[in-house]
Parts: structure tokens; sequence; C-alpha cells
């Protein structure tokens, strides 16, 4: 029998830190109160807000070296993160000064999931509006896209998915010269679309980048000086083993971007921000569990258990990252999770943060949203351009550099006491926060109070730990090193270094009225199974040939369409040969099958409903 210590629910189980969704935490200070954005009008605090949001942010981030020209040595030194709050009455500090006259200053456009239709360009239109406004007058401005061009449907009644076409990168091409100031694009999951136009991949994407002026999927700029903009594009579709919605960056890619980080370190006083389609394991930013989790399609390269850790690898041991911004959920800014600070599982000295979409076409919140990222050698503030409300500026989150982040490597970093050293945050409720309407992915954290030590044996042996809960929350680890957990219904597998969601392990419906247990394999690990109480039979949640657990149901978009245009085709020629008005039933036969037979004739090869 299990302790029942070892479970909570999400409303006992403490937040724990800016990763999993609470209030991003530090060595500093947390303190109410307005911070003064430059040309932002201030929020107002909602009395109906039921919890705070990191909506305004201050850091001074113990990673950065002064953004001043001037070098100084840092021998010896160690850099301090953020993992604690401690209270204090220091004041946020002023919005930073911008001049054409500093090298160093420069303000970003960051668009979100573009996904033009030309059958519905009115909001479209209306944020590059926003947007060129909020860059009117700006210190070298620069516009990022991230991707996700057009409208995955038949915009143009040609039988196609817009998304992807020719057609589609001219519209997206003229829409962002429309900005009227220099720009570049990242590939999303559906720039690669056409299907139907192009035979491969390599096809699709040397049209994408003809027609949007690129001459490689990724990009490097220098907008300032020492200020470096890197863009990372995906260039997998058709290829693509499992789901076409994860956002694939191939190996030279990412060995060009890995060499490019090298090459400008912090130490030499480079900042660099990045942009990708979606973000990278590790960033702890808002995942819809029933969405991009269980589809498996959260973080870039998704399905490769060794490259999708090489992005936060990058991040933990370059100090130079200073943001990342990423678009994909299609999510608004109004979540304390749409951005997070250093700390945490080690996000090193990046700042995470979430872009909307322009339109309510795609918006899943309805929200409005595009990003506005400003700074210079002294630091850089975080902005949301609301399109919904006329394009107003609202100030997320300013981040200050200091040089007083530097200790004696004697220090003890273990100790409660307070440091110069300090990455400050301050957060309150504002009246467009809406932490409830989108429910979140669960990500374990160390001392939450949900964790199983050395499972063996039923895990809900009880009545009262009910695992069909929503709010029911457990994690352990299995003897192979997997993560597994329960969460809104569902067995979760986790990234074992990051602790971040990869996929969905047992759906809900397989879960409801099931006993949970670990057992012992007997040959030196442990086995996942299920069983009900009214009967002597279980199930061995086997784990998948590559060791991982999570079910990669979501095949290739490409084969689907495929699939489904022969299903149409064959209910259209039944009704034909039988001169019938009502809809046949189609079946589907597929392959391969999985079982542990070893020889073919055991088989059934029966048709199934794909639907069902």
């Amino acid at each position: 029998m299990m302790s029942q210590s070892a479970f909570a629910t999400l409303r006992t189980a403490p937040a724990a830190d800016a990763a999993a969704g609470g209030l991003a935490t530090a060595l500093g200070a947390l303190r109410p109160g307005q911070l003064p954005a430059a040309g932002a009008e201030p929020r107002v605090a909602s009395g109906s807000a039921s919890a705070a949001v990191v909506g305004v942010a201050v850091a001074s981030l113990g990673a950065a070296t002064t953004r001043r020209r001037k070098q100084r040595e840092r021998k010896a030194k160690v850099r301090v993160l953020a993992t604690k709050a401690i209270d204090s009455e220091l004041e946020p500090p002023p919005a930073l000064n911008l001049s054409e006259d500093d090298p160093s200053a420069f303000t970003l456009g960051i668009l979100g999931d573009l996904h033009l239709d030309p059958r519905d360009t009115e909001h479209s239109f209306e944020g590059r509006e926003h947007m060129k406004k909020a860059l009117e007058g700006a210190v070298r401005p620069f516009v990022v896209s991230l991707g996700d061009l057009g409208e995955s449907k038949d915009c143009n009644e040609t039988k196609q998915l817009f998304s992807g076409t020719t057609e589609c990168f001219k519209m997206a091409r003229e829409f962002l010269d429309g900005f009227g100031v220099k720009f570049d694009v990242v590939g999303g999951n559906h720039d690669l679309e056409g299907i139907d136009e192009f035979g491969t991949d390599e096809q699709n994407l040397e049209a994408y980048l003809h027609h949007l002026g690129k001459e490689t999927p990724q990009f490097a700029h220098v907008v300032a000086e020492k200020v470096l903009i890197v863009g990372l594009g995906s260039t997998a579709f058709r290829t693509a083993k499992y789901t076409s919605h994860e956002v694939s960056i191939d190996k030279k890619q990412l060995e060009w971007f890995e060499n490019v980080i090298r090459e400008h370190p912090d130490e030499e006083g480079w900042q660099v921000f990045c942009f990708s389609h979606a973000p990278i394991i590790g960033s702890a930013l808002r995942v819809l569990q029933e969405c991009h989790v269980v589809n498996g399609c959260c973080w870039l390269n998704h399905c490769d258990a060794v490259d999708s850790k090489r992005f936060i690898n990058a991040v933990r041991s370059n100090p130079c990252i200073k943001g990342w911004f990423s678009g994909h959920f299609h999510l608004s800014h109004d979540y304390q999770d749409s951005i997070t600070f250093p700390g945490g599982n080690n996000r090193g000295s990046c700042v995470f943060a979430q872009t909307g979409c322009m339109t309510s076409r795609s918006s899943r919140d309805g929200r409005r949203h595009s990003r506005l990222l400003r700074g210079n050698s002294e630091g850089f503030e975080i902005c949301t351009v609301d399109h919904s409300k006329g394009g107003k500026v609202r100030l997320d989150a300013t981040i200050t550099y200091s040089d007083q982040c530097e200790v004696d490597p004697d220090t003890d970093l273990m100790s409660d006491a307070p440091r110069a050293c300090s990455t400050m945050v301050y957060a309150h409720k504002h009246e467009d926060f809406d932490h409830d309407k989108w429910f979140q992915a669960y990500v374990p954290q160390s001392g939450d109070g949900c964790y199983v030590m050395n499972p063996d044996g039923t895990l809900n042996d009880t009545d009262d730990i009910d695992f069909t809960n929503p709010d029911q929350v457990c994690w352990w680890h299995m003897k192979d090193g997997a993560v597994l957990g329960v969460h809104n219904g569902m067995i979760i597998e986790y990234d074992a270094t990051t602790l971040a969601p990869l996929g969905m392990v047992v759906s809900r419906d397989e879960l409801m009225d099931r006993r949970v247990a670990v057992i012992d394999d007997q040959w030196g690990g442990s086995a996942l199974v299920l069983y009900n109480d009214g009967d002597n039979d279980l199930t061995v949640v086997q784990p998948n040939e590559d060791g991982s657990y999570w079910r990669k149901v979501v095949r290739n978009k490409m084969h689907r369409m495929r699939e489904m245009r022969r299903m149409s085709a064959a209910k259209k020629w039944m009704k034909g040969i039988r001169n019938i008005e009502e809809d046949p039933k189609v079946l589907s036969s597929y392959g391969p099958y999985t079982t542990t037979a070893g020889q073919v004739m055991g088989l059934s090869t029966r048709a199934i409903n794909p639907k069902a």
C-alpha cells in the first residue's frame, strides 16, 4: 500500500516555481504596485482575478555581465540563478531609455501564427497597422514572424490546403513587406503543407525560401551593437515520422545554431535572442495537455529524445541567450506562464515568451496579441500589443542586467541570506488575467508533495485516491529511469531531465475505474499494470521499442489526408453503383499491426473505423 502523503491535488500542491506556472521567484523581491512603461498605460488590477500573474516582472539577471562596451575580467566567479523570493522594499526600475544615439538600442516586432486567409483579412491588416504604429519612431525596428503563414484550409476553392502553397507564400511576402521595415521568418509546422503542389519537402522548402526572400530556413542578424537575433525554421512535413504538427529542426541547422551561439559569447558582451515556431523543451511555457501534449508536438523536435534536449543545453551553457520567443499554441499572453524566467529546472539566463495570434479566428482564447521587444545594453522590455484594444502596448516584463551578480566561489549558495546578486520579480493581478480558462499541463516539481518514492504495488489502492479526478496529481520514476505521472485523468510521461510533459501513456477512457500498479518485472526492472476490482484481468502498459512510454498515436498528416480522400472516393463510388442517397459505412484496413506473434498467419487484418 502506498502512503497517501505522496498524493496531492492541484488545489493543494504548491505551484513550485516560475517554470510550472507559478510566480517567477528569485533571490530578490516581490513587491506590489504598477511598473511605469514608456508609452504604455498602466494596467488596472482586477478585484475579481483569482491569482496573481506574471504580467509585469523585473529581473536582474545573475548570468549577465554589464552590457556597457567596457569589458571586465570574470575569473573564478560563479553565477547565481533565480531560485527564491525574499521580501524587500526595493523600487522597480524605471523604463529603459532607448535612443538612436545608443548603438546598442533595438526594437523588435514579433508576430505569432499569422494563418493568413484571403477570405478573411480584416484582423490581419488591422493587426499590421497596430504593429506599424508601435514601431513608428522606434529605434532600429525589425519584424520577426514566427511562422504558420497561411490558413490550413481550402481558402480558394482548389480542394487543396492554402498553407504551404505558392499563393500562400506570395500573400505572406506582400503582407510582411507592408510593415515597411526589415523582417525575417521562421517556418512553422504548416508552412510546408503544399502537398498537392509540391512532391517533396525539399521542393516545398525551396518555394518558401524563394518567395520569402530567404537563403536558408534559419537566420542570424545583428540588429544593434552586440545584439544578435537567431531564428530556426521547420524543414519536415511529409517526412515527419509521426505527427506533421511537430516542428522539426534538421541536424544541419541545429549544428549551425550551436556554432553561432558559441561565436557570440556572453563574455564579449553579446545579447542573443532566439526565435522558433514552437518552444523548446525545458522552457516551461504553458502547454495544453489535451492538444499539444497528447499529440506529441509541444516542443522543437519533440519526438527526438536526443536532439530535443540540445536547445535547452545550449541555453544552460551559454548565458548570452537572453530571450526565446515562440508561437504555435495559439494562446494569448494573459497567463502567468506565458512568460517564464530564469530559475526553476535550470533555464540558464533566458526568459521564454509565448506569442499570441493577431486574429480571433486563430486564437484559442479569443484574445489577439503580438509581442514587442525593446532593449539596449542595460536590459530589455517584453510588451504585448493588444489588437483587441486598438493596438494598446502593455508592458509585461523588464529585465535589467547587473554585474553585481558575481560572487566569490566560497560563498554558500544554499544559504537563505539575501545577496546583492538578485533576480527581482514584480507580479500583480490585472484585468486581462484568466488563468482558469485553459487547463494547462502539470509539470512535476521537486518537493511539490506529489512524488511517489520507490513505487511498489497499487498506487490508487483506496477509494479516496481517484485518478479520474482531473485535479488528482502524482508522479514517479520507473526503474528504467522513465518519469510517469497522473494528471487530468490520464497517465502522462515526462522528460527525465527537464520534467516537461512528453505525451499520453494511458488515455482517460482506459484509466476509468482502473487500479494502477507498479510491480517488479522479475528481470531487474518495473512494469506498469492496470486492473479492475471486479475481475482478474489486467493490462500491461508496454513501453515503446525506443524505451519511451508515451503513445505516438498521431500519424503524418499527409498520409491521413490521402487516406481520407480514398475513403471519400469509395463512399461516392458505392453511392453511384447502388444508386443510394444515404452515406454507406466506410471502414479502413491498416498496417503494420503490433502483437507478440512470431508469424503472420495468426494475425487478423480486419478493417476498423478510423475515427472510432
